[in-house]
C-alpha cells in the first residue's frame, strides 16, 4: 500500500491518501499538545506507542462488535484505516471525576461516579471544544436522533470493555474520549485512536497517573508513563 497525497495534519497525525479512495493511512507524530494547543511539546516513542496500542485495542473492540475504522497495521508508525467523514462530535465518557470535569464543577479529583457520564463537545478548536446536550447537536444537525443514539450506546459499550482490559493490566480507566466517522454507506464507526494520549489511566494500587496528564501537568516521567502502559498491555494481549 502506497502513501499519495497528505489530506490533512493535525497535533498527532498525519493522514494520507492511497490508490484506494476508501483507504487512507494514518501516521503517527511524537508530537504533544495540551490545552487546545497552547502547549506543545514531543513525547520520545509517542507515535510508535498509540500506533500499536490503539490497533490492539480497535482490534479487541472489533471482536466484541463494535465497528471501527481499523484495516491493518503497516509498521510501527502507520495503519490503513477505512476513510470515514468524522462526526463534529469529541465524546468523553467519565468513570470518576478528573481533569476538565473537576475543574468545571468545582469538585475533587478522585470521585466515583455510581454510572458512567457521558460527555458531547463540539469538535471545533476555535471555539474551544464547547459542550453540548443532546438538543444542542440535534440543533446543530451535527447528526440526527437516532446516530447520536447509536454513539452514545457505542460510547458506553466500548467504556465497558476497556474498563475490563485496563482492569487486567492493574490499570484503572478514569476517563476517554473517542470520535466516530461515517462511512461511505453513512455506518458509524469508531474513528481516532485509544491511547495514553486519549485516556485517563491511573495505576490502580497506587494511584500514579499514566497518561497524558504527566505532560500537561509537567510531572515527569512522560515517556516512562506511556511506556509502562504498552508493557502491561502486551502481558494480557
Amino acid at each position: 500500500m502506497e502513501k499519495k497525497n497528505m489530506l490533512y495534519e493535525g497535533k498527532a497525525k498525519k493522514v494520507y491518501e492511497t490508490e484506494d479512495p476508501e483507504v487512507l493511512i494514518v501516521s503517527y507524530k511524537d508530537d504533544a499538545t495540551a490545552f487546545n494547543g497552547q502547549k506543545k511539546g514531543s513525547i520520545t516513542g509517542k507515535g510508535v506507542i498509540n500506533n500499536r496500542m490503539s490497533n490492539m485495542l480497535m482490534k479487541v473492540l472489533e471482536q466484541k462488535g463494535v465497528p471501527t475504522h481499523y484495516i491493518e497495521e503497516l509498521n510501527d508508525r502507520e495503519t490503513a484505516v477505512k476513510r470515514v467523514k468524522i462526526l463534529p462530535l469529541e465524546v468523553i465518557v467519565r468513570n470518576i471525576s478528573a481533569g476538565s470535569f473537576a475543574k468545571r464543577y468545582g469538585v475533587e479529583e478522585g470521585i466515583v461516579f455510581e454510572h458512567p457520564t457521558v460527555e458531547f463537545s463540539y469538535k471545533n478548536d476555535d471555539l474551544g471544544d464547547p459542550l453540548l446536550n443532546d438538543d444542542h447537536v440535534l440543533a446543530l444537525k451535527l447528526c440526527d436522533r437516532e446516530e447520536l443514539k447509536t454513539v452514545r450506546d457505542y460510547a458506553l459499550k466500548i467504556n465497558d470493555l476497556l474498563t475490563e482490559v485496563w482492569g487486567r493490566c492493574g490499570i484503572t480507566l478514569v476517563d476517554f474520549k473517542v470520535e466516530f466517522g461515517w462511512l461511505a454507506d453513512h455506518t458509524i464507526v469508531l474513528a481516532d485512536e485509544i491511547s495514553p494520549d486519549t485516556c485517563r489511566l491511573w495505576d490502580s494500587e497506587t494511584g500514579k497517573k499514566l497518561d497524558k496528564d504527566r505532560f500537561r501537568r509537567d510531572l515527569g516521567d512522560v515517556e516512562e508513563a506511556y511506556t509502562e502502559v504498552m508493557g502491561r498491555l502486551e502481558t494480557i494481549s
